[in-house]
């Protein structure tokens, strides 16, 4: 993690600009040139961060910069936008490409583009030792002559090749290699490139992007040329559209394309796989919408069961009521009796709503152990290459709600938190896209911890409790985003995904991996528990607390079916999600929840409310309007889908 703090950047330094495809290493490798201390921003004029921090190479001092990940230089999106517009305004002294070995064709596409910028760049091939591990080499040294550049193998995780990258920055050149898109277009370039000027790339990228059509760069062309050439330009542009029946921007990246995949098949050997026709299949079938929905289900049961049976089972009943309740917070209770003789001060410490005994015992024993079995769950999945196969299965069921695929990937880090979840919704191509994932992030997804809580509390009940939950939850999020998409203009966008083979997840990676996360929870979450529970501690004191429970004992009690008691833990579930399923929790342990008021109280807690942390990243996102507008959209629809549920469980005498 790198510490974020607001330093002075050198304006005399010489520029570091950092390039490369989304999840390829790049902020990696960009911690190990910075250090620690960077300065998070937003790009002007945009939503879209960028990272900034000094480095010494070779006794010189560097700003580096961060882009947002891309998967072309000709913007389609907003974070493509700002790294095109970093290239184009600022002054790159050299530049490093960071590219996933694995997935060198999508690297090279950028490569080619970085090429006819006119910029000295180095091209690190990183994630090495994936590649190998499923039998791809690369001949560096060819693909270095083909290409005029430096490439450089890398493991960034490990520093492996960090080195000889390092060295390259000093050694950077432009490359004289050439793409020949045809007479028609060529003729076009030299045109346009004798009407442009004052430009940090080169006028033979810049007169393709206008080719491609790109009208971000209006605002260029209007600050640098005359009225009268940008009229030309596009009269060129019309012109030598006519000639073609497809768009130009799809034929500039078809030649490319041919030419990146000629590339390849010369400095690429792939190895026969190894494991075998059973993770061919998966890796198959995983991705049908009919037959991948039993290795869905196999796979939520496997979750079910690791995390909602034995985390929340075995190893809570351990901390909670062995270490905690009859170690920890019998000691404690003795121990500040003894030291503070102060009522008030006890209670606020190991009383009902006691920092230790409420606060400590939530975060460490009960939601602790249940979040590190998900994350280590989670990891998995993410490692085996099975999240962007349930991307694909899913597809067709996205477009109900005027969605893609694409759109499951950030649910599905939702899951994993919904504040940074929200922050990726920006992957998405269009606004109308972005709204409806934020929606439905604060909606329906609950984050891991959460998750976590809820299949601890359904591993008590039955599989049949589990299902009823997802199916009604599912359900909520399919019949809002149909209604969202039919509300919100826009249009939808086509569906682009680069699927990555079916592997065996390296446990160390997976262990690595579930200790950072942990790491984070602690650091994060436990504070808020603390506050939280202070928080209960003054709202009680001030018979705050049973004035709310009384206000709201006409929805809770009479319309929910629950106990009064579960108010407090959706009032606190706003400052925290998984501490309000905490609060369930702990009423379910001790008899306070019957079977089917654990199911609807899960339920309406699901789609309840989302935390304040995801309540302002939606502000931030989206704008106070829209965030004020789904707030009081999803707390009066969320209670009323759990009264729905209540009356229709009890109706049919539902056996739980």
């Amino acid at each position: 993690m790198h510490e974020h703090r607001n330093i002075k950047i050198d304006n005399d330094a010489k520029r570091l600009i950092l390039v490369g495809n989304p999840n390829v290493g790049k902020s990696v490798i960009f911690g190990v040139l910075t250090g620690r201390y960077v300065t998070v921003s937003n790009y002007p004029g945009t939503t879209v961060e960028v990272s900034k921090g000094s480095a010494a190479i070779g006794g010189e001092r560097y700003t580096v910069i961060d882009t947002p990940g891309v998967n072309s230089i000709v913007p389609m999106s907003e974070d493509e936008r700002v790294t095109r517009d970093i290239l184009l305004y600022e002054r790159a002294d050299c530049v490093i490409q960071v590219g996933d070995t694995k997935n060198l064709r999508r690297a090279l596409l950028i490569s080619t583009q970085m090429i006819e910028l006119g910029l000295p760049f180095s091209l690190a091939l990183n994630m090495i030792d994936e590649a190998r591990s499923r039998g791809w080499k690369v001949d560096v040294a060819k693909l270095s002559q083909l290409l005029g550049i430096d490439v450089v193998s890398t493991i960034a995780t490990q520093r492996w090749g960090i080195d000889n990258l390092i060295k390259s920055i000093s050694s950077q050149k432009v490359s004289n290699f050439r793409i020949n898109y045809g007479e028609d277009i060529e003729n076009a370039v030299k045109t346009i490139e004798e009407l442009i000027s004052g430009a940090f790339i080169s006028k033979r990228s810049l007169a393709l992007m206008l080719l491609s059509g790109d009208e971000t760069l209006n605002k260029w062309l209007h600050n640098n040329i005359s009225a009268e050439a940008v009229k030309n330009i596009e009269e060129i542009r019309q012109s030598i559209q006519s000639r073609y029946t497809e768009p130009l921007n799809y034929m500039l990246n078809l030649e490319r394309l041919k030419l990146v995949d000629r590339i390849v098949a010369e400095v690429v050997t792939i190895e026969p796989a190894s494991g075998g026709r059973l993770v061919a299949f998966l890796g198959k079938w995983s991705m049908h919408p009919i037959a991948g929905l039993p290795i869905l289900i196999g796979i939520l049961y496997l979750m079910y069961a690791f995390v909602g049976q034995f985390g929340a089972g075995t190893s809570v009943n351990f901390l909670e009521k062995i270490v905690f309740g009859e170690y920890l917070n019998p000691w404690a209770t003795r121990v500040i009796k003894v030291l503070i003789p102060i009522g008030f001060i006890q209670e606020l410490i190991v009383g009902p709503y006691g920092l230790v005994t409420m606060a400590l015992t939530y975060a460490i024993a009960i939601i602790l152990p249940i979040v590190g079995y998900f994350f280590l769950f989670f990891g998995l999945l993410e490692d085996s290459g099975y999240l962007p196969r349930l991307a694909v299965m899913v597809d067709k069921i996205f477009k109900v709600m005027g969605l893609n695929g694409k759109a499951v990937l950030p649910m599905v880090l939702g899951l994993g938190c919904d504040t940074m979840a929200t922050m990726t919704t920006r992957i998405l191509e269009t606004k109308k896209e972005r709204i409806i994932v934020t929606l439905l992030l604060a909606l329906g997804v609950p984050c891991s911890a959460q998750l976590g809580v809820i299949l601890g509390m359904l591993g008590g009940l039955s599989f049949k409790a589990t299902l009823i939950w997802g199916g009604v939850v599912i359900f909520v999020m399919l019949l809002v985003g149909f209604l969202a998409s039919k509300i919100i203009a826009g249009e939808a966008s086509d569906f682009l995904l680069e699927i990555p083979p079916i592997r065996v997840p390296k446990l160390s990676n997976i262990f690595v991996k579930t200790l950072v996360r942990i790491e984070w929870y602690l650091r994060e979450a436990v504070p808020l528990f603390i506050l939280g529970t202070l928080f209960l501690f003054v709202m009680d004191k001030m018979a705050v607390l049973s004035i709310l429970e009384k206000i709201a004992s006409p929805i809770i009690v009479g319309f929910l079916d629950l106990p009064q008691k579960a108010t407090e833990a959706f009032i606190i579930g706003f400052l925290r999600r998984d501490y309000g399923a905490a609060g369930l929790f702990a009423l379910q342990k001790n008899g306070l929840l019957s079977p089917l008021q654990v199911v609807v109280s899960l339920v309406t807690m699901t789609l309840f409310v989302p935390c304040v942390a995801n309540f302002f990243m939606i502000i931030k996102e989206r704008g106070v309007k829209a965030a004020i507008w789904m707030s009081a959209f999803i707390f009066p629809f969320a209670v009323i889908v759990g009264g729905v549920l209540n009356f229709i469980l009890r109706v049919f005498e539902v056996k739980l």
